[in-house]
């Protein structure tokens, strides 16, 4: 992962800023090596960056830990704490600068043979928890069941306004066309979202939101079409100015199809939204 520095700072100062995840593991990757400036290592916290220095960051260097937290692990599952900005799978555009990759480099500095498979995804600007399985035979097993496995699907939003219902259950049918963004239409495929607002302030509202059905980017359409966008969602409000987009996966409550053990999985919801609605 590399960064092209825009104005002068320190270096942890701006790992800090552009990397979302604690500072213990930032400077686990100071301390290991792992960080470079200009293709030279640096170790030192205060290194002076200059505009147009590029910054890089080595995943595959063996010291290192994941560059965001494991929530739940077993044999045949991973569960992780994906960063808003970070694409869940590769793209035409992007290969390494994925979860995907990153758990993959992280499992073969344990086994090289290792292997991970996806086994859902969240968007791009999405944060909180992905679930990938450690071999294709667990990947079939909960791909196949996962609408019956997973029993709770939680997520916190932070939207714009205040809503009139404060506990709601919307039911839209969707539809993609083939600039690949979603729409609310009449013969789509049905999506059912519910939210509880939680908070209320300076014109924004934290939700509580459970999702029935996984259709994409459905929760961000869904509250869009009801005059209530996600902060910070530049697909479904042209307005929106945020840096991130104020949506986080925080619990999945899921049936063990392999281990027959309920396992709840969570992931603490980033401090920004809460510096919305204080």
């Amino acid at each position: 992962m590399k960064f092209k520095v825009e104005e002068y700072t320190l270096l942890f100062e701006y790992l800090c800023k552009k990397l979302d995840m604690p500072k213990k593991r930032i400077t686990q990757y100071l301390k290991h090596g792992s960080i470079y400036v200009n293709n030279n290592k640096v170790t030192k916290y205060n290194f002076e960056l200059e505009k147009g220095m590029i910054v890089a960051i080595d995943f595959k260097n063996k010291n290192n830990t994941l560059p965001f937290d494991i929530l739940y692990e077993d044999d045949y599952i991973i569960a992780v704490d994906k960063p808003s900005g970070l694409l869940t799978i590769s793209t035409d555009k992007e290969k390494e600068k994925t979860l995907y990759h990153m758990v993959r480099e992280y499992l073969r500095t344990k086994n090289k043979l290792a292997k991970v498979y996806i086994i859902h995804r969240l968007d791009k600007d999405t944060s909180g928890i992905v679930v990938l399985a450690k071999d294709e035979k667990s990947k079939n097993i909960f791909q196949e069941k996962w609408n019956e496995i997973v029993s709770v699907r939680e997520y916190t939003a932070i939207v714009e306004g205040t809503l009139k219902k404060k506990e709601d259950r919307l039911v839209h049918k969707l539809e993609e066309n083939k600039a690949h963004f979603v729409y609310v239409s009449k013969e789509g495929k049905e999506a059912i979202t519910s939210y509880q607002v939680i908070k209320e302030k300076n014109d924004y509202s934290k939700l509580r939101i459970f999702i029935e059905t996984g259709r994409k980017n459905q929760i961000r359409v869904q509250l869009s079409s009801i005059g209530h966008p996600v902060l910070g969602d530049k697909k479904y409000n042209k307005s929106a100015k945020e840096k991130r987009l104020y949506l986080h996966a925080s619990r999945l409550k899921v049936f063990h199809p392999i281990s027959r053990k309920i396992i709840t999985i969570t992931s603490k919801v980033p401090g920004e939204f809460d510096g919305k609605v204080k």
